[in-house]
């Protein structure tokens, strides 16, 4: 019996499995293909749960600190072991609320998307005698990469146009209670290739300056984002950058001078990168059905599982090709749920699978059971287990809870 069968049968499924060794070996890899002189950042967005997270910060070698945009966020960034102070807290969305917990726990830097932003951070702030660190989240009007995930360039929720940056700052400047720290980018996610990361790196840095010395913005802390790339829920291995370091420095050597001694202070970001690669998720067949001459698998896990967040009806070719050989056959890979676009793979290969037989996905570490539609039709969450080689570290299932207020 393999591992994952034998997790599966104590534990039962959908079942999530997490790798500690995996995400302390892509935190070394990351760490050796940026300068020395970078911080990184864990983007819990990724996956929250507090003993991943930790593996991103202890373990030996480098740590990464947390970048949060929820309280709920903090909290497990907290249970991790990381400290307040040396959380970003991001999001475009920042509500009084939250604000005032996240100061009250100790954050003290903010990424910032609008001139009301900043306001809401100033005014937390000042609620309780501190001064917070504001980073000013640049929505660039030009990108460099013309693949992967756009996330500037574009009208957008995001970030300030840079463009319009100089007809604003004034009503930033007179926000009390804050200072600005520096700027913080995030052009691109998951690069489709190195090149196209480094060249949005590198038009990143440059804007970075030019925005510096033609507004005279303070540049304490510059955050030129991420983009590193692991396959989804498909095989596949992480992202290798040879070329990475060399590229940044030589980059920063020309706009911004004075890097290696520490102004500006520099830092990336990862999620997916990080754990993506950790994480196998295991579900079992519950039936094998025929509808006009179409052969359906449907599975224990669905879209409430894996990935909902990335929309009914995405399609994700998933592991389930046999290594032995053995024969496949066309069907779809479906889901529990009373929907139809609770669909994992329409028209896909797949080995001869009846009712009890096991499939497995890879590369289901980033973006699986809190970026699906957990609640959807109550069915219960996976189990989630943590495992180091052949040790069991934990097994949790997130359950939800109805609070009333009276």
């Amino acid at each position: 019996m393999s591992r994952h069968a034998e997790l599966a049968a104590r534990f039962g499924t959908p079942l999530y499995i997490y790798d500690l060794d995996e995400i302390e070996a892509a935190r070394r890899e990351l760490f050796d293909a940026l300068p020395e002189e970078f911080e990184l950042f864990y983007a819990l967005k990724a996956n929250p749960h507090p003993e991943v997270a930790r593996a991103t910060r202890d373990g030996g070698g480098r740590a990464c600190r947390a970048e949060i945009s929820s309280t709920g966020e903090l909290g497990a960034a907290l249970a991790a072991g990381f400290r307040a102070g040396d959380c970003l807290y991001t999001g475009p969305g920042k509500t009084a609320t939250e604000l005032r917990e996240a100061i009250g726990l100790g954050v003290r830097m903010f990424s910032t998307d609008s001139v009301t932003d900043v306001r809401h951070v100033g005014e937390a702030a000042r609620a309780q005698g501190v001064v917070a660190d504001c980073l000013l989240r640049i929505n660039s009007a030009s990108a460099s990469a013309t693949t992967s995930i756009r996330m500037t360039g574009t009208p957008s929720q995001f970030g300030f146009d840079s463009e319009t940056l100089a007809d604003v700052l004034p009503e930033v400047r007179a926000v009390e209670g804050v200072r600005v720290a520096g700027m913080h980018f995030f052009p691109l996610s998951n690069a489709k290739d190195e090149s196209s990361l480094i060249g949005e790196f590198q038009h990143t840095i440059e804007l970075a300056a030019a925005l510096a010395r033609d507004l005279d913005l303070p540049l304490r802390v510059l955050d030129i984002g991420g983009g590193f790339t692991v396959p989804y829920a498909v095989p596949g291995e992480r992202g290798r950058y040879p070329k990475l370091r060399g590229e940044l420095e030589a980059a920063l050597d020309v706009h911004l001078p004075h890097w290696r001694t520490g102004r500006p202070w520099l830092a990336c970001e990862s999620g997916r990168y990080l754990v993506g690669a950790s994480g196998t998720l295991v579900a079992g067949v519950t039936n094998v059905k025929v509808s006009r001459g179409r052969k359906f698998v449907i599975l224990d896990a669905g879209i409430n599982t894996l990935g909902g967040m990335s929309g009914l009806g995405r399609l994700l070719p998933v592991a389930v090709r046999p290594s032995d050989g053995s024969a496949v056959e066309s069907a779809s890979l479906v889901g529990p749920l009373c929907t139809p676009g609770d669909i994992l793979g329409r028209e896909i290969e797949l080995p001869e699978l009846a009712p009890g037989d096991l499939v497995t996905i890879p590369n289901a570490g980033a973006y699986g059971v809190t970026a699906s539609l957990l609640m959807f039709l109550g069915r219960p969450a996976p189990v989630e287990v943590i495992v180091r080689g052949d040790q069991i570290v934990s097994a949790s299932r997130i359950e939800p809870r109805r609070s009333y207020s009276l």
